[in-house]
């Protein structure tokens, strides 16, 4: 008796999950999903997507990889806070997220004079569309860099230090070594949050074609227009995407 109604629990909770994927997914015949993705407008997104996602990926890489090692093995004052508010954004209302960057970086925002100053306007940008991205997804990013910094073997480092490798290059050629399959995994997992970034994007830098309308900003816009056709192409897209993430983080989570 407890088995099966387990079992009915858990099937009940997959099939929740399985039938709007499916529903997405049989709406469309290979020829219209095919047609629906050539579109101007989904073109236009699709490149912009793949931008963007790749610009705040490097991003993260650059910024977040140092600061997960700090975090996985310096000791120092405010080390916890450090850790708690690099995961806020993480637990964050995606609106939320968007009016905090708009407040901080637009125009009338806090840095927005001193911003102004020097010829720069971010908000409802492309740029605006980065820092939105890299604001939601670089906390993925830094914990799993965090974990992988804090279980990598000290011991080998400490030999590498002992043959005269200095700390720049033990770091390149050993730790980031060891920890690299969780390293890129976290990537991975970052790129894809960016890739969905929705709620940030619309409220910082707004859903212009060809400047901020990526692939979720697309979506909104063609199923409030009534094309649900290219609506729909652009989601199976994204969850084709989402379902390759998965895989390839679950392939290296088991490494």
């Amino acid at each position: 008796m407890i088995r099966a109604a387990i079992a009915i629990a858990s099937a009940t909770l997959v099939a929740f999950i399985v039938v709007p994927l499916a529903a997405l997914l049989l709406r469309l015949t290979p020829a219209e999903l095919i047609a629906s993705l050539q579109t101007p407008a989904a073109l236009t997104a699709l490149g912009l997507s793949a931008l963007t996602t790749m610009i705040s990926l490097a991003i993260t890489l650059l910024l977040g990889t140092p600061l997960a090692f700090v975090l996985a093995r310096a000791d120092f004052a405010g080390r916890r806070l450090v850790d708690a508010l690099v995961d806020v954004p993480i637990v964050v209302p995606p609106a939320v997220a968007g009016l905090a960057l708009l407040l901080a970086f637009g125009r009338f925002g806090l840095l927005g004079p001193p911003l102004r100053a020097l010829g720069i306007q971010l908000s409802f940008t492309t740029a605006a569309v980065v820092l939105a991205q890299v604001f939601v997804a670089s906390p993925f990013y830094v914990r799993a860099a965090r974990g992988a910094f804090a279980a990598a073997d000290q011991n080998l480092e400490a030999a590498s230090a002992t043959l005269g490798m200095g700390p720049l290059r033990t770091f390149a050629l050993v730790t980031v070594p060891l920890a690299g399959p969780a390293l890129f995994g976290g990537a991975i997992l970052t790129w894809a949050r960016a890739l969905g970034e929705f709620g940030g994007t619309i409220m910082f830098a707004g859903n212009l074609s060809g400047v901020s309308q990526t692939l979720p900003l697309l979506v909104y816009l063609e199923l409030e227009g009534g094309n649900i056709a290219v609506a729909t192409a652009v989601s199976v897209v994204m969850i084709a995407a989402s379902l390759v993430t998965i895989l390839i983080v679950r392939t290296f989570e088991r490494r």
